[in-house]
């Protein structure tokens, strides 16, 4: 196993599975978009993503046990994807990479809204959404919580995307 890999060291390993350029852009939109068909996937992204390398990226999430493909109850035409553990797991660190993103580079207000609200909630918000999203995911009971954390990202999302149509 270990003749697979460059080293053993846990940054390169996990670069490995996520530093390719579209892995992590697939989660996002999983985790922050709710986007759980290929068609949203490929349709919504902000990036602009190939079929081809969607393809390609949700065969290897898949495989590297991130993601996961059932037919979807509601039609049985489409795969539904779901996150993992190890994706739910993420979170921190993406919360993390929006926080430098917004710091040192030109990240537009609409699509920092999601990473400014989880930097500055703070790890407890992170750990509520992360509860969410075995919810959503993993089928998990429901904790009883005075706010979705999903529900308010999206709000801050949408309102923020509107006030830019309308500056």
């Amino acid at each position: 196993m270990e003749s697979e890999h460059r080293s053993g060291c846990p940054i390169n390993l996990s670069l490995e599975v996520l530093g390719d350029s579209w892995s992590l852009i697939v989660i996002r939109d999983i985790m922050f978009g709710d986007r759980r068909h290929y068609r949203q996937l490929l349709n919504e992204s902000e990036e602009g993503i190939a079929s081809n390398i969607l393809s390609d990226r949700l065969k290897r999430l898949t495989a590297h046990g991130l993601v996961t493909k059932q037919s979807d109850p509601a039609h049985k035409q489409r795969q539904l994807y779901s996150l993992t553990e190890q994706s739910i797991q993420l979170v921190p660190v993406l919360v993390q990479l929006g926080a430098w993103g917004r710091k040192f580079l030109p990240a537009s207000p609409e699509l920092s809204i999601r990473a400014r609200i989880l930097d500055e909630g703070g790890p407890e918000l992170w750990a509520d959404f992360m509860d969410e999203l075995r919810v959503m995911h993993l089928g998990a009971e429901p904790r009883a919580s005075a706010e979705s954390v999903f529900e308010k990202l999206e709000k801050a999302y949408q309102e923020a995307v509107a006030a830019g149509r309308s500056s």
